[in-house]
């Protein structure tokens, strides 16, 4: 298959779907090395794919509020650009009505929504009974990037930062007690409150990792959901560092993630900025299905019950008891904690540092 000369690739509006994206966008990156690769997405998301390496120029939708005439200038720009292939990794119809729109010659993703005409190069997503069925996204990604020609992208996510990320961690950390294990807990979760299991049991979570591990336990949560800041605070009942005045943002976020010896996090997307990084962490499951989001991680542990009703895959407890959540104790979690953590608490000794495992992430990327 000829190299193509420019390459726009679509990419996913959620920052977990980013991350289980990126083996496929580094497959890419390493098999079309000569061709111009730009990424088209939300701003926000720029900061997740920043420093890695994968893409050659970042290109942002209009703001959604922005009107008609803004989609149509969006559309003329990319147009002057000339790319002669497209790969949509989102599955919108959005995304193929812009791409064809923009004069793409090749089009591939998934037929989805009614969009299948508008794409030229399609697959089909595996369907039961009129319903889809579960299919790991970092296997629904490769399989774009197989049919692309990049042949087995590989289970290897790849994630990055830059000097000013590390640069914000270390103003909010200060020194590091290489004695005493550093715990990240992520309470939160975009999607909604069904996937956030209550902060008050992040709070004895967190006593209970102080008292047997004399860990660090910091927390890290968005403006939005100081809420659960506020409430983590309250029932906090050892020392716990809560930033989310100001926040950390995504590309701290990573930084932070990666100088951790474990991360404790609902199913919401900085659950696998541990995964790029080889952080062990252990996710809390309770409206969404594991199986969407399976990266086989083997540093991965699963605290999840196994009620009637999950999973439900809703934004907030249909049923209006969160049992999921609320009947899942901290003492569950633990568990897995101690499948991950050395018994004698000292911090993991790695054979780099967090800024060398970024350097060599990133190499890796480009063969």
């Amino acid at each position: 298959m000829d190299e193509p000369r420019s390459i726009l690739i679509f990419i996913p509006n959620w920052v977990g779907d980013v991350v289980m994206a990126t083996a496929a966008l580094g497959a890419i990156r390493r098999t079309y090395q000569h061709s111009h690769i730009a990424f088209l997405m939300r701003p926000y998301v720029a900061d997740v794919l920043a420093h890695a390496g994968l893409a050659d120029e970042f290109l942002f939708w209009p703001d959604s509020q922005a009107g008609m005439g803004a989609t149509v200038r969006h559309i003329r720009d990319l147009r002057r650009r000339d790319f002669v292939a497209a790969v949509l990794l989102t599955n919108s119809f959005r995304s193929a009505l812009v791409a064809r729109a923009a004069g793409i010659p090749r089009r591939l993703g998934y037929a989805r929504d009614g969009r299948g005409w508008l794409l030229t190069e399609m697959l089909r997503p595996s369907r039961k009974d009129g319903e889809y069925v579960p299919v790991p996204a970092l296997d629904y990604y490769n399989d774009l990037a197989r049919a692309f020609g990049c042949g087995e992208a590989g289970d290897r996510l790849v994630l990055a930062t830059g000097p000013e990320d590390e640069a914000a961690v270390d103003a909010r950390l200060g020194a590091i007690d290489e004695d005493r294990p550093l715990v990240a807990l992520n309470p939160g979760a975009n999607y909604g409150s069904a996937k956030c299991w209550p902060a008050e049991k992040y709070a004895l979570l967190a006593e209970m990792l102080t008292r047997q591990y004399d860990a660090r336990v910091v927390a890290s949560l968005s403006p939005k959901e100081k809420p659960i800041a506020d409430r983590l605070a309250a029932a906090a009942r050892s020392p716990i560092e809560i930033f989310v005045d100001p926040p950390l943002g995504l590309g701290p976020l990573k930084a932070l993630v990666r100088r951790c010896d474990l991360l404790v996090t609902n199913d919401t997307g900085p659950r696998h900025f541990a995964a790029a990084f080889d952080v062990p962490v252990v996710t809390v499951f309770g409206s969404s299905d594991p199986a969407w989001t399976d990266t086989r991680f083997a540093q991965e542990r699963i605290a999840m019950l196994t009620l009637e009703c999950q999973p439900c895959m809703e934004r907030v407890c249909p049923l209006k008891h969160h049992k999921c959540m609320q009947d899942l104790p901290p003492e569950m979690v633990m568990e897995k904690i101690r499948q991950l953590l050395p018994a004698s608490g000292r911090r993991q000794k790695r054979g780099e540092t967090s800024r060398d495992r970024a350097t060599v992430q990133s190499e890796e990327v480009h063969g």
